[in-house]
């Protein structure tokens, strides 16, 4: 099914893979049977087919209608089986409601087996957290019976919409699934002097047919199985096929139908100036009154994680989030621009995609890889902020909300939020080896930029037990055991630099005798080394993919034992990359020393990545690749040991 129509279907994992591989583990002499055994997974086959897909929309002049969906889905392998077996409708019970439902599963003789009325059943969507006026999302949950590799599984319902999210408007946003799609028809219905407006990229448009005051506008959508999404690429919507449409003409248009169903007459109440001014008490700088506000929100407004487009597009009354210190974005931008307002700062809603989609349609609307998400835009301080993520600092913004189309509410304009913004990260690994081939080390990394706060939050969130378990978890991710004991710098702070201390023991470092290929570590998991293998998890790309800038710098001093003689040391390395977009958008180095009388290595990385957007091409990766290569080589260097010979 399109990942934004009404029916979904959830993918398991099965654990029988995981015990067999566990079980041949242990069975060391019969692993190479138990190999033989298995059944060859055909890469070739999908795990389903999405046979047949046909949604009709019958839409009235005011945005109500009704939605016909008739789509047949066959379970091509067990895994697919897993996908399909249970499919979900989603409505909102508020203005939603499913007139009717039917389903069946057909097995591979062409026997039907009817879904019965205990196998159909209504769960709360779950994003709504508990929230009481977030209880509309449901989601009407299909269990179907018998479902086996070649068995198809359908679904029809009906379901009819009260009034629009948006008033007398509708739009609709289309991304195909995964999965091979033998046929799919899109056709909306709509009052003749009630125009359509649509960017369709993949789809095929049908000639309108204008008959009896309506016309119908359809679109015919087929595609094989595509090839499986690149580690660390974007979303396949920024270059695959998509389907957007609307009865809303553009986006200035769209932003004033936001602004008129945001307006709130309590954004004005005494309580919320009164409030405001509690806030920034004795502050006169705009920027610190703003900050301050923004501070409080993030921390104390609990993000209910319901996207736009999901529910009624307008935010609750600002009052009622003050009192009950919930609400989604565009609750927070309503609640912080009112405060915001009350001490004299400017701030408007942006409305944007949240997540790895770096354009939108060319008609507005709603959808989950178009207009999801809205954030606030203070002009006169030249700030966007988002304080439903409450791990950023005032001044930064999510990756997730960065370098992509925003348009503004009151302005009713396009921009572009910022692409970039600084973040650096210093490291210094102290390590010193015993007699007996342990060691006891010393680990500090600060933070500075735009993770600083988001590592910060992770820590004044966590109890001091879990504090506990991510330093332990950060050593085994770098491939060392020992111990780890972690302290960090003043976790009420709002913004500026974060720093974390580890310190612990580490087995087996150096072998006492033979010979000890020790890593040339210049920083625990997190740093230069990883950034470097998820740019290169992928050797060839043929996908955008992220790529996010910013400047590491480790040195890392190992003290060896007496015992030991070091026999090779890594080569210094230097490293850069230039394009036409920037003189060095990545630059990299790599120095060694062993002094002798202290017998000491020393390790200094320096990786700085400047790529002035976040998604490079896989023109751009294949720029990089032959210079990323030398500098992953190089980070995952050894330092040659031997024992000397007593």
């Amino acid at each position: 099914m399109p990942r934004s129509l009404s029916t979904s279907y959830a993918v398991f994992r099965p654990a029988c893979a995981l015990a067999c591989a566990a079980l041949c583990a242990a069975l060391f002499a019969l692993a190479s049977a138990c190999a033989h055994a298995q059944t060859p997974i055909d890469d070739d086959v999908p795990p389903a087919t999405l046979e047949r897909d046909v949604h009709l929309f019958v839409i009235q002049k005011d945005g109500s209608g009704e939605e016909h969906d008739d789509s047949t889905i066959r379970a091509n392998t067990t895994a697919g089986v897993d996908a399909v077996a249970q499919r979900y409708v989603w409505f909102n019970k508020d203005i939603e409601s499913i007139t009717s439902l039917s389903a069946q599963t057909i097995d591979p003789d062409g026997n039907v087996h009817e879904v019965g009325a205990s196998s159909i059943r209504d769960v709360q969507e779950p994003r709504s957290a508990g929230a009481p006026t977030f209880q509309d999302g449901v989601l009407r949950t299909v269990i179907f019976p018998g479902v086996q590799p070649g068995a198809r599984v359908r679904l029809v319902f009906d379901k009819r919409r009260g009034h629009a999210l948006q008033a007398g408007t509708f739009s609709y946003f289309v991304e195909p699934p995964g999965e091979p799609v033998e046929f799919q028809r899109l056709i909306f219905d709509l009052p003749a002097d009630l125009p359509l407006y649509a960017d369709a990229r993949g789809y095929e448009a049908q000639p309108p047919v204008t008959e009896n005051g309506r016309t119908r506008y359809t679109f015919d959508f087929r595609q094989g199985q595509l090839p499986p999404l690149e580690a660390g690429a974007v979303a396949r919507v920024n270059w695959g096929a998509r389907l957007m449409v609307t009865t809303v003409p553009d986006y200035a248009s769209f932003a004033a139908r936001y602004r008129e169903a945001a307006a709130d007459p309590s954004a004005t109440d005494p309580a919320i100036a009164a409030f405001a001014r509690s806030l920034t008490a004795g502050v006169t700088d705009p920027r610190e009154k703003a900050a301050r506000i923004y501070d409080w929100m993030r921390l104390n407004i609990r993000y209910v994680a319901l996207f736009l487009g999901t529910t009624a597009a307008a935010p609750h009354r600002a009052v009622d989030i003050l009192r009950d210190r919930y609400g989604d974005c565009k609750d927070h931008v309503a609640l912080f621009t009112a405060l915001l307002a009350a001490v004299g700062v400017r701030a408007e809603g942006a409305l944007l995609n949240l997540g790895p989609v770096y354009s939108l349609p060319s008609v507005p609307g709603y959808g989950e890889e178009a207009i999801n998400h809205v954030i606030a835009w203070l002009p006169d301080l030249g700030v966007f902020a988002d304080t439903s993520s409450g791990g950023v600092a005032f001044g930064f913004l999510p990756a997730g909300v960065m370098d992509r189309p925003a348009l503004l509410v009151d302005e009713g304009v396009l921009v572009r939020t910022p692409a970039t913004q600084p973040r650096t990260r210093s490291a210094q690994l102290d390590i010193d080896v015993g007699e007996d081939g342990n060691a006891s080390y010393r680990y500090r990394v600060e933070e500075a930029g735009a993770l600083a706060e988001t590592e910060r939050n992770t820590f004044r969130r966590a109890t001091h037990q879990g504090a506990q378990q991510i330093a332990a978890q950060r050593l085994r991710q770098t491939g060392l055991a020992g111990t780890a004991r972690l302290g960090t710098s003043a976790l009420d702070a709002m913004g500026g630099p974060f720093a974390a201390t580890t310190e612990g023991t580490l087995d087996h470092v150096v072998w006492p005798d033979g010979t000890t290929a020790l890593p040339a570590l210049s920083s625990l998991s997190g740093g230069i080394t990883t950034q470097l293998d998820n740019w290169l998890a992928v050797q060839k790309r043929t996908q955008p993919w992220a790529c996010i800038s910013g400047d590491f710098e480790e040195h890392a001093r190992i003290a060896l034992p007496a015992f030991a003689r070091v026999t090779d040391l890594p080569r210094d390395v230097v490293a850069s990359v230039a394009s036409a977009a920037s003189a060095a958008p990545l630059d990299y180095s790599a120095h060694y020393v062993f002094d002798r009388d202290t017998r000491t290595v020393e390790v200094t990385r320096k990786l700085s990545a400047h790529f002035g957007r976040q998604m490079c091409t896989p023109e751009d990766f294949a720029q990089m690749h032959e210079a990323l290569l030398r500098m992953q080589r190089d980070a995952h260097a050894q330092i040659v040991v031997r024992a000397r010979v007593q």
